[in-house]
């Protein structure tokens, strides 16, 4: 049986990286962290000085993971979901922590004034949580709650059951 592709999104500070790299110890999955990716292929089509940061060229990122995710048991880490084609994935997680706790996580990056400001707003107008309902059949959603380290082993927690979930509907349809 193919194993299922999971994205793992949220607004940068609430603690993707730290799942995934759990997660895909856990489930040994292989990881795809999209700025990693972005990065070391060089799929950027300027820099936003603004912002400090890449903007993405979505479309070399998308055919390079595509062969990748036909293959099955990704999990892919990103910031943003919209762009992702919803049949690559059977379970989006959108991972969210308090805003006092992810202010202090972002000054710890050393993230300038407006860049902080910012992803505090997308964490507070839920940006990345909204994007996933308008991007992905609502059944394959589901909000993870990362402020503390108790939540951690909650969140795999969560995944495994739903993993086991998934393979269990998986054996039933194969009969």
């Amino acid at each position: 049986m193919k194993q299922p592709n999971i994205l793992v999104t949220g607004t940068p500070g609430v603690g993707k990286t730290f799942l995934c790299q759990k997660l895909s110890e856990h489930l040994n999955f292989q990881w795809q962290n999209v700025s990693d990716i972005v990065s070391e292929h060089g799929f950027v089509e300027e820099y936003d000085e603004e912002f400090e940061c890449p903007v993405l060229d979505e479309d070399k990122l998308l055919d390079y993971l595509e062969p990748i995710m036909q293959q099955g048991g990704n999990i892919v880490e990103y910031h943003s979901s919209e762009f992702f084609p919803e049949r690559w994935f059977e379970a989006v997680f959108v991972v969210r922590c308090s805003t006092s706790l992810l202010y202090e996580r972002l000054q710890a990056r050393g993230y300038n004034e407006r860049k902080v400001k910012s992803n505090m707003e997308c964490e507070i107008f839920q940006i990345p949580l909204d994007e996933a309902k308008d991007s992905y059949r609502s059944e394959i959603i589901q909000e993870l709650q990362s402020d503390k380290d108790a939540d951690l082993e909650e969140n795999i927690k969560l995944v495994d059951d739903w993993l086991e979930r998934w393979r269990s509907t998986q054996k039933g349809s194969k009969k």
